[in-house]
């Protein structure tokens, strides 16, 4: 891969240096690619979105019916990636210190004194699967998601910082909303994605029958370690952005707000809450990662276009005539899309 002239380092060494990371990061990609295979079939629009996410610095919200491999896959991919691995079965009963942590009283055997000793939770972790996350109650919700800001938490009068790099995958099942407690927007609005998983296609689930029911354990080979990801990510961040990428970014996210001046019909009729500039940087940073996973060291409006599904989907409040005609946000933001290739 060749950097270009104009956007490489006036350092020569740093230039190589900066090359060398971008082949690594699309020879990695490959190999990730790979290596997920054996073990996931099919699904490779989420393994993508995942990867894309990954490499972004930024969590993602999985929507799928139960028995579509996402527990699955991200046990595969913290394998392969060398990271540590939890999963948090989510349930109404569940409190912020079940995840968190807690601090618990302990004796010391030779003082006899006793001390408040911290014990960690699930959250300290470099990969974890909030399974669920739709079934416990807003307060543990809350507990997640300042994780996920933050990168720390807060037990008593103490902070905690937890392992990086941190990455939250939570799912929700899009089918059963008894007893569930959704997720407000402005906490929806942490997650970098929202991948709808699709049920696979009638030759993936033949391969899924024939290799789930054989007895045969895949054999996954380390990619990655965390130190590596951390640095991939910094390379991720240097990818240079042409100013009309910008614009386009900026005018997609602008033009799903019902209340701005130059607000299409379409959107007023359609969508009652649009987007807020944190959808902007995700679509930034997602098209970035995109184009460096695709061997390119720039980032275009079609890798922007690519990843707004994922950035938008659930940053979008459709309003009740658009419910009504089962109109959704993947179709409104279809058409902004559309209509500012047009303009």
């Amino acid at each position: 891969m060749n950097v270009p002239a104009d956007v490489a380092s006036e350092d020569p060494e740093l230039a190589e240096r900066e090359a060398q990371a971008l082949r690594g990061l699309t020879v990695a990609y490959g190999r990730l690619r790979q290596e997920i295979g054996k073990a996931v079939i099919g699904q490779q629009a989420v393994v993508d979105e995942l990867l894309i996410a990954l490499f972004s610095r930024g969590h993602c919200l999985l929507v799928g019916v139960p028995g579509l491999a996402k527990t699955l896959l991200v046990s595969t991919v913290a394998k392969i990636l060398q990271l540590s691995y939890r999963r948090i079965q989510f349930t109404p009963d569940l409190m912020p210190g079940d995840i968190t942590g807690t601090d618990i009283l302990q004796e010391d055997p030779e003082s006899g004194r006793r001390l408040f000793q911290f014990l960690p939770g699930p959250l300290f972790t470099n990969m974890l699967l909030a399974d669920e996350i739709n079934r416990t109650p807003p307060k543990t919700q809350a507990a997640l998601l300042e994780a996920m800001q933050e990168r720390h938490v807060t037990v008593g009068s103490n902070t905690y910082r937890l392992p990086i790099p941190f990455f939250v995958l939570a799912t929700q099942n899009p089918i059963e909303q008894e007893g569930t407690y959704p997720l407000p927007e402005a906490q929806l609005d942490r997650f970098m994605f929202q991948v709808v998983v699709p049920y696979p296609t009638a030759a993936e689930e033949l391969r899924i029958l024939k290799q789930t029911t054989s007895g045969e354990t895949p054999d996954l080979h380390i990619v990655l370690t965390g130190r590596q990801i951390l640095a991939l990510q910094e390379v991720v961040r240097k990818v240079p952005v042409a100013e009309h990428v910008f614009l386009f970014a900026r005018d997609l996210v602008r033009l799903t707000r019902p209340k701005e001046p130059d607000a299409l019909p379409f959107v007023k009729e359609m969508v009652s809450w649009g987007a807020g500039p944190r959808a902007g940087q995700y679509l930034i940073l997602g098209a970035k990662a995109r184009a460096l996973l695709e061997g390119r060291f720039h980032a275009t409006t079609e890798d922007v276009q690519a990843v707004a599904p994922a950035v938008l989907r659930h940053r979008l409040v459709t309003t009740f005539a658009a419910q009504s005609q089962g109109i959704t946000p993947d179709v409104v933001v279809d058409n902004l899309l559309s209509h500012l290739l047009r303009s």
